[in-house]
């Protein structure tokens, strides 16, 4: 396993971060349990959950499955980075939603509860609340980092202004602030290396792509006998209408690399400036195994290349949309 630092903290983290979105909802419970055992024996310490996955609102379902995982011993907490997120809706009053001190307040509560741990290792903003002052957001996080009930912040879904806004009153603070963001970034969405991304290199932010192969689009949907899972969505099928031609001729690419495609995807993340670890949501063990192929991938300058030409992205910031 490759490991490296979370942004510029000097917490280390595998170089793929297993995402639990799939947890008691398109995994059961035992499944999941196999999953996070293999992973962990495999070496990948870093693990993604959310306050609302699971989908049942209020239940923190996937972290309750987290948590009675932790539980069962064997130094399964002590090994790994959890990070869980808050921002959603975990019930139908007005403030147990969003980014108020209040909020944090509680909803750290309830995850360290369910997931049975006494500190949260990374706590993400799940998306930006333009309501709450990023004042009143530091403050909560100084406090929890004070009681030792986390240990760093992280944001998901920010735009690079908004990173900025952040450390910026973390900085007058004398706080850490953002450790990482996680957002969407594929070969196929890469509007975050306009402004997300360098904001993130110049203060020491983390990235950490979620849907690295964008719904399954770039994981060989083309040769699957069947879709499963969010491959067989709607939404996915949509994406694929529009780029079919790409993806026909990616597949084709990583037939002659001699690859499967999630793992070129993979790679080509790990390949990119300012990449912590892409989010990975294995729902078998299998998945999982497939997934860790892609830390051996090496792509060299020729299929880098080639790649960019079949994805082009919006080029060097700021350059390429202001002279």
């Amino acid at each position: 396993m490759e490991y490296t630092h979370l942004g510029r903290s000097g917490l280390s983290v595998s170089r793929l971060c297993l995402g639990t979105m799939n947890f008691g909802w398109q995994s059961d419970e035992p499944t999941a349990h196999t999953i996070m055992d293999a992973a962990l024996d495999a070496g990948l310490n870093f693990f993604d959950t959310a306050n609302v996955y699971g989908f049942k609102k209020g239940e923190g379902l996937t972290e309750n499955i987290i948590g009675r995982w932790f539980a069962q011993g064997g130094g399964r907490r002590e090994k790994v980075v959890i990070a869980t997120k808050l921002y959603g809706s975990m019930s139908d009053w007005p403030n147990d939603t969003f980014l108020s001190a209040r909020n944090i307040r509680h909803a750290c509560e309830g995850s360290l509860r369910r997931l049975q741990t006494d500190h949260i290792d990374l706590y993400q903003m799940h998306h930006i609340d333009r309501s709450t002052p990023f004042d009143e957001i530091w403050e909560a996080m100084q406090v929890l980092v004070q009681q030792g009930k986390i240990l760093y912040v992280g944001s998901s879904n920010f735009a690079g202004w908004t990173i900025a806004q952040a450390q910026e009153a973390a900085r007058q603070r004398h706080f850490l602030g953002l450790v990482s963001e996680q957002c969407l970034y594929n070969l196929l969405e890469r509007h975050v290396e306009e402004e997300v991304i360098p904001a993130a290199l110049h203060y020491g932010v983390g990235i950490i792509p979620w849907s690295p192969l964008m719904r399954g689009v770039l994981g060989g949907i083309l040769a699957k006998a069947r879709d499963t899972g969010r491959s067989a969505s709607s939404q996915t099928q949509d994406i694929l209408d529009r780029h079919r031609d790409k993806v026909e001729r990616y597949e084709a690419f990583c037939s002659q690399l001699g690859e499967h495609p999630s793992a070129v995807g993979l790679a080509w993340l790990l390949h990119q400036p300012g990449v912590t670890g892409p989010i990975i949501g294995p729902r078998t063990p299998d998945q999982l195994q497939s997934n860790l192929h892609a830390l051996e991938v090496r792509l060299d300058g020729d299929a880098l290349a080639t790649l960019d030409g079949m994805f082009p992205g919006p080029g060097t910031a700021p350059e390429a949309w202001a002279w």
